[in-house]
């Protein structure tokens, strides 16, 4: 793709959302360049002139001259417009909806779950133990749907890794962070899932950006299971250095 130009990302480094989009066009080959943001950024110009929602990613494609929000939108988007080859796609009937219909799952159910189940375990600033345990239910009951679907099947959908498998690896690779568990522990009980999680975690690509994440984290002083500053003790105490316009830097 010597003639596409870069399509600029706009992440912040430590959410899972931004990464499902860049292994997308890592695994299509597809140019672009990174430009990253604080959290306390995200709800300022000029990312909200992109975004007025104030959340990553979005990215601005020179190519067609698009701004576009919304993992999902973006990464639909990416591959109707890049992947020529099929890589990561089918264009039969039956195939096309179908991984339309798991990468809704992925965005109503995974993300919102397991997000707000990191939000119970780690981020909110007192235990509510019947929160935790709804939540926690609910992200293993999505792992229940995902293992019953990968059961006597390497793929969501035909016989290739589509966009619609790459969707979920971000948010499955965070469970043990998510609901504090041990790393091991994270797919017990979801022996499909963890293999299909897995045959993911191995690609080149996937390997690459998380490299660039860590360093980005490092580089930012942020906390790896938290995403903030590790001198901030609560997420209320950042949100409340932010809202006050304090430096937020570690």
């Amino acid at each position: 793709m010597s003639d596409v130009k870069p399509i600029r990302v706009w992440i912040t480094a430590p959410g899972p959302n931004s990464w499902k989009v860049v292994v997308v066009l890592e695994e299509l080959g597809v140019p672009y360049e990174l430009k990253v943001i604080d959290f306390a950024d995200v709800k300022k110009k000029p990312f909200t002139d992109l975004n007025p929602n104030g959340r990553v990613p979005a990215i601005e494609d020179p190519n067609t001259d698009l701004v576009l929000w919304e993992s999902g939108a973006i990464i639909q988007y990416i591959v109707e417009q890049y992947d020529v080859k099929r890589t990561l796609t089918y264009d039969t009937l039956k195939e096309k909806n179908q991984l339309n219909q798991w990468l809704q799952f992925q965005m109503s159910g995974q993300g919102p779950y397991f997000g707000v189940a990191a939000w119970f375990n780690v981020l909110h600033q007192e235990k509510v133990p019947s929160a935790i345990e709804r939540y926690n239910d609910q992200l293993k009951r999505v792992l229940g749907v995902l293992d019953g679907r990968l059961k006597g099947k390497q793929w969501l959908v035909g016989t290739k890794m589509t966009y619609a498998d790459l969707s979920f690896m971000p948010w499955n690779d965070r469970i043990d962070s998510a609901i504090l568990c041990a790393p091991e522990e994270k797919f017990a009980g979801y022996p499909n899932v963890q293999a299909w999680h897995e045959r993911m975690v191995a690609l080149p690509s996937w390997k690459r950006i998380m490299d660039v994440r860590t360093g980005l984290m490092q580089g930012q002083g942020l906390n790896n299971a938290t995403g903030r500053p590790d001198r901030f003790k609560t997420f209320q105490e950042y949100e409340a250095a932010i809202a006050a316009g304090e430096d937020t830097n570690p």
